[in-house]
């Protein structure tokens, strides 16, 4: 929780955040949020279970390059959009001083981390958490598929993107599959790397 919102009572939490989304939007480091049309309060839920099923594993996905303090923080970060917000309120988080180190490794050399390594880290775990929340939905309603969509416009699409949408894809082998490989690609190709833009909706 950052100073600011320490006297902000929990219903001015999302306005506070939205605020610091504008500025960061003026300032060129924030991205329009993906538009997950079954983001509703039973896909939340179902996103919640997964949150909680994964922090009681010791599997939560932390990325490369948090700072202790992020790694701290984090996890109530992501609930907190979850609850209440979506990727670009993480994200909004996740630029707070501090969250991320300036420096890390690649390959065991020191680099500089992005500037946009908030953003990638928010958008890709909350559109995953956002799959399987929905993955359970669909096979607690019987449903048993989702359908792969694009959430948000890209400019320059990539072709395995492009050919992936409109497929149904099983609920319960993609949620499985986005399960297991956290922070790679998976075997489904869903979601396909960072910045894709894609997501799933139910069929």
């Amino acid at each position: 929780m950052t100073q600011c919102e320490r006297w902000l009572p929990h219903e001015e939490t999302f306005k506070f955040t939205r605020v610091v989304k504008v500025w960061l939007r003026l300032r060129g480091e924030t991205t329009v949020a993906l538009d997950l049309v079954d983001l509703d309060e039973t896909t939340r839920g179902h996103m919640l279970s997964e949150l909680d099923r994964d922090i009681e594993e010791g599997s939560l996905y932390l990325g490369k390059d948090l700072s202790d303090a992020g790694q701290q923080r984090y996890p109530d970060f992501l609930r907190e959009a979850i609850e209440n917000g979506d990727d670009n309120m993480l994200e909004a988080r996740l630029s707070e001083p501090g969250i991320f180190n300036a420096m890390g490794l690649r390959q065991g050399k020191p680099v500089k981390v992005p500037s946009n390594a908030p953003q990638r880290l928010a958008e890709g775990e909350f559109n995953r958490f956002y799959i399987r929340g929905l993955c359970l939905r669909a096979i607690e309603e019987g449903i048993g598929q989702v359908v792969v969509y694009r959430a948000r416009a890209s400019s320059s699409p990539r072709q395995e993107s492009e050919e992936l949408i409109g497929s149904s894809l099983d609920a319960e082998a993609l949620l499985n599959d986005l399960r297991e490989n956290m922070g790679i690609d998976t075997a489904f190709g869903l979601p396909p790397g960072p910045n894709s833009g894609l997501s799933a909706r139910l069929s």
